[in-house]
């Protein structure tokens, strides 16, 4: 479900509108090829129990998306413009730290960089991958800069770039 309403649609026999919606039927339909017996009710607990609120449904539920960036690209949700806390943070993982604090960050493969408002879901965000680190964004000096901050759905933070000298280790 993820893999189509963030970044595959065509797996699942989807069509995402330019802001990220899909038709209900359609995913639960596509969803169900794979995972025999797979309902909306199936569909309602994880949109209700997901703890990253990751998935939202339009009013009346006959459409569906992923609650913030996907890399298809003809999608652009608009997101509600913010002014952000003083800082936030990335988690990722130590490998990257070396081209981070060379090149700043980059939304990668994603339409935006994703920014954490507390460093503990920061650090589980960059478990994912091994040796987590968290690092600091200077968001208030970016944004007196000229920068543009996003919040999500999902409450998660987003701006297009984070360039290397608004960035610290923690």
């Amino acid at each position: 479900m993820s893999l189509a309403l963030r970044h595959h649609p065509e797996v699942a026999g989807l069509t995402l509108d330019s802001e990220g919606y899909a038709d209900t039927a359609e995913l639960i339909n596509g969803v169900a090829k794979r995972f025999h017996g797979f309902n909306a009710d199936d569909l309602d607990r994880i949109v209700r129990e997901n703890k990253k609120h990751r998935y939202s449904y339009n009013e009346d539920k006959t459409k569906i998306r992923a609650a913030q960036v996907h890399s298809v690209l003809y999608v652009n949700i608009n997101f509600e413009k913010k002014t952000p806390p003083s800082v936030l943070y990335h988690g990722t993982s130590e490998t990257f730290i070396p081209s981070i604090m060379n090149v700043g960050l980059k939304p990668m493969t994603q339409q935006y960089v994703h920014l954490s408002a507390d460093e503990e879901t920061a650090y589980n965000v960059g478990k994912r991958r091994r040796e987590p680190v968290v690092l600091l964004v200077d968001c208030e000096k970016m944004h007196s800069d000229g920068y543009e901050f996003y919040i999500s759905e999902n409450r998660v933070w987003l701006t297009k770039e984070v360039p290397a000298k608004y960035i610290k280790s923690l």
